[in-house]
């Protein structure tokens, strides 16, 4: 069997099995991502369009994060403890199509909430999206890097320990990255911090195409969110590959 015919049976096996869970997720995204658009407005008394621009750029952003590093961790978890996981092990498949083939599910329940979130706050605070060609490949390398460190660190860790990561990731995210605020407001101790992580970078990447007249992006966070995807797949496949 070659390896689109076994993608393509990856795919239709863990679309189905997930399938009940799919819509829920997608929902739970547009909400956030509407809360981020919307409800964090009401933590200024009169936002001014920089700090707008910044919390309309910074949804998409989270979403990519809650996907890749909080949501997709805990089905990992679950699965583990079902033993679904052990199953997946059985499979005469390349562990990195089965990693393909999931990613591209993930990938696709993302669409709606950024969508939505962008249009949104087009239509309602005018936010002056800039949109440059770099939107896909910033959207995809975020997407890629935040689904494989989730990967990473769901399959390397216990289902407890992995869950408790998740939440703490998250809420790192929305109070302490500089996603929607600029790095500068964070201590210097902090700011060293997230020049390695990858939270950081991704937010720089798209605000940069999708305000490009106002932000630019030094190459640097393409390369370390390239890094962070090599490190989270590789991770998880050699998990998978483990007897």
């Amino acid at each position: 069997m070659n390896v689109w015919k076994q993608f393509g049976y990856v795919f239709q096996l863990q679309f189905l099995r997930s399938a009940g869970h799919l819509v829920f997720f997608a929902i739970i995204q547009i909400m956030i991502s509407l809360g981020i658009v919307i409800g964090f407005t009401y933590l200024f008394d009169n936002p001014d369009p920089h700090t707008v621009l910044f919390l309309a750029t910074g949804a998409p952003t989270i979403i990519l994060i809650l996907t890749g590093l909080v949501i997709l961790p805990q089905q990992i978890a679950s699965a583990k403890v079902e033993g679904y996981i052990d199953f997946v092990r059985t499979w005469p498949v390349n562990r990195a199509v089965i990693m393909s083939a999931d990613t591209l599910i993930w990938l696709l329940i993302t669409i709606p909430g950024i969508v939505l979130a962008s249009l949104c706050a087009h239509f309602i605070f005018h936010p002056g999206y800039d949109i440059s060609w770099t939107i896909i490949p910033a959207m995809l390398l975020t997407a890629l890097t935040s689904i494989g460190v989730g990967y990473g660190f769901s399959y390397g860790l216990p289902p407890q320990g992995s869950m408790a990561l998740s939440q703490v990731l998250i809420f790192g995210a929305l109070m302490f990255s500089p996603i929607n605020f600029p790095m500068e407001r964070l201590p210097e101790w902090l700011q060293a911090l997230h020049s390695v992580l990858p939270l950081y970078s991704m937010a720089e990447v798209i605000r940069a195409s999708m305000a490009a007249s106002t932000f630019a992006v030094d190459a640097k966070h393409y390369i370390i969110l390239t890094i962070w995807a090599v490190i989270g797949y590789g991770g998880a496949i050699l998990v998978l590959n483990r007897k």
